[in-house]
């Protein structure tokens, strides 16, 4: 695509009204700390609330200001993401894509963070009686977005660069 910022209005748009939708259904249809097995003893939807960061880290931290801190570090981030992709040389592919996941990752737990003061997590899985901890389409987004730049970072063969200058 010749226009990568039309890329990421697109992708992040549909990624951050799905992640959007799929909470507001969980919130519609099921009450909090309530499950619905979907496929008995594997998958669940379940509605909670995380008040921390990944897997619900920091949830236990009671403050006022904690919202007001993740939000900031969230906005900070997502200025960050934009930077990168900016400046992300157009070939590399895996890098755009991942950069787009994650900020629409970002986006979408930022504006439960603004709304609710917490991110709404409702996919569960439980492997071998072991609960997964809860997450959402915003999470899943950030992780295949940081899977991908380990993909690229790791297993994606870099042409040397043309600039690079052997001393």
């Amino acid at each position: 695509m010749k226009n990568r910022y039309f890329l990421l209005f697109i992708i992040s748009g549909s990624m951050i009204v799905l992640d959007q939708y799929t909470k507001f259904m969980v919130v519609l249809h099921i009450p909090l700390y309530a499950s619905e097995a979907v496929i008995d003893g594997i998958f669940n939807l379940t509605h909670i609330r995380n008040s921390g960061v990944a897997f619900g880290l920091f949830s236990d931290q009671q403050s006022e200001y904690k919202p007001l801190m993740f939000i900031t570090i969230s906005t900070i981030a997502i200025i960050a993401i934009l930077v990168m992709f900016h400046h992300n040389p157009r070939e590399k592919k895996f890098v755009q894509m991942a950069l787009i996941l994650i900020f629409s990752g970002a986006i979408g737990n930022l504006i439960d963070r603004t709304l609710h003061g917490e991110v709404i997590d409702f996919i569960d899985f439980v492997i071998n009686g072991y609960h997964f901890p809860a997450f959402n389409v915003a999470d899943s987004c950030i992780t295949i977005g940081v899977i991908l730049m380990g993909v690229d970072l790791f297993l994606v063969k870099q042409e040397p660069s043309s600039s690079a200058k052997l001393v």
